[in-house]
């Protein structure tokens, strides 16, 4: 019986699988995300319409200092209504940028840091029912502030009044148990890097790891 589970638990790991699409109509298309219906064949022949968000994609950032503290920003979200603590994170929007400079890019705009020792933590899909969007986020440690000389983004809307604090990690998956901290990728990456902190991040991998 022991093997048997064994055998059940390893095959526990997500695949790529592309159900016939026999229909497909675009019901908007704006500046960064589109809304589109999909007729997909479900098994047995039948079909059923799935509508659903694309989206380019997206990264994070969990930035550690020297004392164990993750870098946090605050930022409105207005489809929440709420002011959100999150990490460094955007878009990938540039076409032909790897994530991991799209991801360092963002912690500098965003931030105004910059890391000399990157890792892929966590790749999550944040609401795979009604969104195809995908986010890579990295861990940055031996993080320093960039010179404001350095930095010349230009924040503005949501992004222009964004406070940064360094919360120690512990303190931070604390806050998400007990509710204060929502936004997906946010808690995604806290838990993570709490997690992989207990060897020391051996087990991850490498920033340029491939995406599945």
């Amino acid at each position: 019986m022991m093997a048997e589970h064994m055998d059940e638990v390893e095959q526990v790991a997500d695949a790529a699988e592309s159900w016939e699409v026999v229909a497909t109509k675009e019901w908007f298309s704006g500046r960064v995300i589109s809304l589109r219906t999909d007729t997909v064949v479900m098994p047995g022949g039948v079909t059923a319409d799935r509508d659903y968000v694309v989206h380019p994609g997206s990264v994070g950032v969990v930035a550690l200092d020297d004392r164990n503290r993750v870098l946090l920003i605050r930022q409105y979200r207005h489809p929440a209504r709420r002011l959100l603590w999150e990490l460094p994170a955007g878009i990938r929007d540039v076409p032909g940028e790897h994530p991991v400079d799209c991801a360092a890019r963002e912690l500098a705009e965003e931030a105004g840091y910059r890391a000399r020792t990157w890792h892929t933590l966590v790749d999550i899909l944040t609401s795979p029912g009604m969104c195809d969007e995908r986010i890579r986020i990295f861990l940055a440690r031996d993080v320093e502030p960039i010179p404001e000389e350095g930095n010349s983004f230009v924040r503005e809307h949501e992004e222009a009044d964004m406070p940064v604090v360094w919360v120690p990690l512990e303190e931070a998956v604390r806050k998400v148990f007990t509710g204060k901290i929502h936004n997906s990728p946010a808690v995604a990456g806290i838990l993570a890097a709490y997690v992989a902190s207990a060897d020391g991040f051996k087990g991850l991998r490498p920033a340029d790891a491939p995406e599945a």
